[in-house]
């Protein structure tokens, strides 16, 4: 009798009766700002272990407008253009994706579904770009030579210091030996397996770098008073250049041709921990826009799942603003 009462007594979350809900919010929309907390939190990790990697290796870090110059179609000189673009189309997206709940609350069906198919739009030109940053990152611009302890040699003119590409007509390399085939398991050493092949042998660069007197080096020591880094005499050049162990283009989890391997690492993991979340925000906006073209939330007289994927939407643009600031700005 008593668990009768009981029961009839319960209510849910969401439940008309229920006399007062916490902080005012639905049962959906405050899980997503549980979700929300906790990935915040967790970005917020990311962001401090970079934070703390860089300021430990300030002298070696890799400057990001030397790193992110070109635009698609336009490889040159153009620092961080392409970046503020892709910032400035996933701000938009949120502001099509503000104007999409305003339109739900107004039961505004036709607004809501262009509002929402903008954000998608915008989502999807973000991913892509991104897609194409780290095409462009991996493979690299200049190519470099890596020493026996990691450390990173660019070549630049000896005049401008403006930094020149292995192979390029400011630093033309003669090919002094066949083609070797890359090991495979039907290929050479049955239990080696390696990755691509450099472009050029060290011994090939350290030959053309001699005959270049126009051509000399930088490390990826930073002159902290000039924000720039270490140019080498020729005669250093020469010296540092005989204990190069290979030559490296791009960047991977293993060598970096732009310097500190640690900044690329960075860059895959947040970036691509970031990306994965505005994939995941374009999926979810996908379903909402056909249920709204549906009248799914017509017939519900409510439009509270565009407000919810609006919440989680507004914290990857957020999010994206830090990793753009801490990462690519400071």
């Amino acid at each position: 009798m008593g668990a009768t009462a009981a029961s009839s007594d319960h209510h849910s979350w969401d439940d008309d009766k229920t006399e007062k809900k916490p902080f005012e919010s639905s049962y959906g929309k405050m899980m997503m700002w549980f979700f929300i907390l906790s990935d915040a939190l967790t970005f917020s990790g990311f962001i401090i272990a970079y934070g703390a990697m860089r300021f430990k290796f300030l002298e070696t870090w890799p400057i990001a407008d030397e790193v992110f110059t070109h635009v698609p179609f336009f490889h040159g000189e153009f620092p961080m253009y392409y970046v503020a673009f892709m910032t400035f189309v996933l701000i938009f997206s949120s502001v099509t994706m503000v104007l999409a709940v305003d339109a739900g609350h107004k039961m505004q069906k036709n607004k809501v579904a262009w509002y929402m198919f903008a954000t998608i739009i915008g989502g999807a030109i973000f991913v892509g770009s991104q897609a194409w940053e780290w095409k462009t990152f991996i493979k690299g611009s200049y190519g470099a030579v890596q020493m026996y302890d990691g450390k990173i040699l660019q070549f630049v003119n000896a005049e401008t210091g403006k930094q020149i590409a292995i192979g390029s007509e400011d630093f033309p390399i003669e090919r002094q030996h066949s083609d070797r085939a890359q090991h495979q398991s039907d290929n050479g050493l049955w239990f080696t397996k390696e990755g691509s092949l450099p472009a050029y042998t060290i011994a090939e660069v350290q030959d053309a770098f001699a005959k270049n007197s126009n051509v000399t080096i930088r490390t990826e020591q930073m002159d902290m008073t000039a924000k720039k880094k270490q140019i080498l005499s020729r005669e250093d050049a020469t010296r540092f250049l005989a204990q190069g162990k290979q030559v490296v283009t791009g960047a991977n989890l293993e060598v970096n041709e732009y310097g500190n391997t640690l900044f690329a690492d960075f860059f895959f993991f947040i970036t691509g921990f970031h990306g994965f979340h505005v994939f995941s925000g374009i999926v979810f906006n996908i379903i909402i826009f056909f249920n709204v073209i549906m009248g799914t939330y017509e017939k519900r007289k409510s439009y509270e799942m565009v407000e919810k994927v609006g919440l989680y939407w507004h914290f990857v643009d957020l999010v994206w603003v830090f990793v753009f600031t801490f990462f690519y700005l400071v």
